[in-house]
């Protein structure tokens, strides 16, 4: 340790102890260590979180007094607060004074948040209405309301557009937030990435320095140590200095094997939620609410016959919704009960055969007139840049890969030129009537291979 620093500590404890009880000194001052003196902020070392706000909430002015005195006019104070004593490892927290006083812009933040899934575009009903009305809550108050919020659900009942829905609206309400919306397989392959690149601090700093962060499919790390350790302390760090963390899985926290005891312990901290299956008149809003979307008319007793026969989630719901106007274009065929009959008869007898990258890939080949093996080139003409990009946004869409994988396969490429596909295709298709219409066919086509 610095001598020089130690001196001047001690000339701090000594002004402490003159203004305070004994009782009082031994019990909240004298076991902090001074770690730095650094750029005019103070660093001291406190054993807990409790600690750390006892000080901030009832001797913050003392601080502030002696720290001028001993260090100078301006001093600040940082703590860093020792979250794993066996591995002497902590977390670093700005005082509130010290972020009060900062003024620079941070860096600009791609959110990747899933525009499309919106509060406006959530369909109520009684298996989400909890849910929805803490989301709310947390969109309007991020980081003081149910933090962190863990949301949990069987697949494809709705719990990735509830946590982007969040992140838009605080997005709107807060634009001066930092938001980052991420999958936990992508926090994944980000954190083995900076292993491998010795970029670790630079992925810890990162993370460090957002405000909301949204992690979808948490259940993807469980049973990864040094990924769960990372992410231990990025939740410390974040939850430690007020920041709002949401989380999604597919099972609630005690049901998480393979996930470490203390951060399942932090997980319930806040609010956890449910979300159910829909139940029949929530299925029916959705179907209405999709086909209303779309600009389709589905008659209302056909509507009610998919409703009652298809309840295993609202991704079956929308899947029926596309294979029978599919059924529809293709075969010039009017959409009626009989159709109805015939296409979930044939969903829930028959295995339908998956979809391939192979089949993607060609399909959007054949639709803009281009060869298949053009997307595995460095070309960056306009036509094949966009069939590469189409292809990625809908292998992520109907197929189980990661954006790795995807990005191996189709032009080997990385998952960061995945992840800009699939968000460039999604803003086109939500501003370019002409080519929401060239992907709707590309898709019908699909469904019908």
């Amino acid at each position: 340790m610095d001598s020089q620093l130690l001196t001047k500590w001690n000339k701090c404890l000594e002004i402490i102890r003159d203004n305070v009880s004994d009782a009082v000194f031994n019990t909240w001052f004298a076991d902090i260590k001074p770690i730095k003196y650094d750029g005019g902020t103070l660093t001291i070392q406190v054993k807990s979180n409790f600690v750390y706000e006892f000080l901030e909430g009832n001797f913050v002015d003392l601080l502030g007094y002696t720290l001028t005195k001993v260090m100078g006019e301006g001093t600040q104070l940082m703590y860093s607060v020792l979250t794993d004593k066996e591995n002497d490892l902590s977390v670093e927290i700005e005082t509130e004074g010290k972020r009060n006083a900062k003024n620079e812009v941070p860096d600009e933040l791609d959110s990747m948040l899933i525009n499309r899934y919106t509060f406006d575009n959530y369909v109520e009903g009684i298996s989400n209405r909890l849910s929805r009305s803490v989301a709310m809550s947390v969109a309007d108050k991020p980081g003081r309301a149910f933090n962190p919020l863990f949301i949990h659900g069987a697949s494809g009942v709705g719990k990735t557009h509830l946590v982007n829905a969040i992140g838009c609206k605080i997005k709107e309400l807060h634009p001066e937030l930092r938001v980052l919306y991420i999958s936990a397989h992508l926090f994944q392959v980000q954190y083995t990435d900076s292993i491998l690149q010795k970029s670790f601090n630079d992925f810890m700093r990162f993370y460090q320095s957002i405000d909301v962060l949204i992690i979808d499919d948490i259940q993807e790390i469980a049973g990864l140590q040094k990924t769960q350790n990372a992410f231990f302390h990025i939740f410390n760090h974040l939850h430690l200095n007020g920041k709002q963390l949401i989380m999604t899985s597919d099972r609630s926290p005690v049901q998480l094997k393979g996930m470490e005891e203390r951060l399942i312990t932090r997980f319930k901290w806040g609010l956890t939620a449910e979300i159910e299956k829909p139940d029949l008149e929530l299925r029916k809003n959705i179907l209405r609410s999709k086909t209303h979307r779309d600009g389709l008319k589905f008659p209302e007793e056909v509507i009610a016959y998919i409703a009652e026969n298809v309840d295993a989630s609202i991704r079956d719901l929308e899947g029926i919704v596309v294979s029978m106007m599919a059924h529809s274009t293709i075969n010039n065929a009017e959409i009626d009960i009989n159709l109805a009959r015939r296409i979930v008869g044939d969903l829930s007898t028959f295995e339908k055969r998956p979809i391939t990258i192979e089949q993607i890939v060609k399909k959007v080949a054949d639709f803009y007139g281009v060869e298949s093996s053009s997307i595995n080139t460095r070309s960056r003409k306009r036509e094949i840049v966009l069939v590469r990009q189409v292809a990625m946004y809908l292998a992520k869409k109907y197929l189980d890969l990661s954006t790795s994988k995807i990005g191996q396969r189709i032009g080997n490429r990385d998952h960061a030129t995945v992840l800009h596909a699939c968000k460039t295709i999604t803003n086109l298709a939500e501003t370019d009537k002409q080519f929401r219409h060239e992907l709707s066919q590309i898709e019908i086509s699909l469904q019908c291979a």
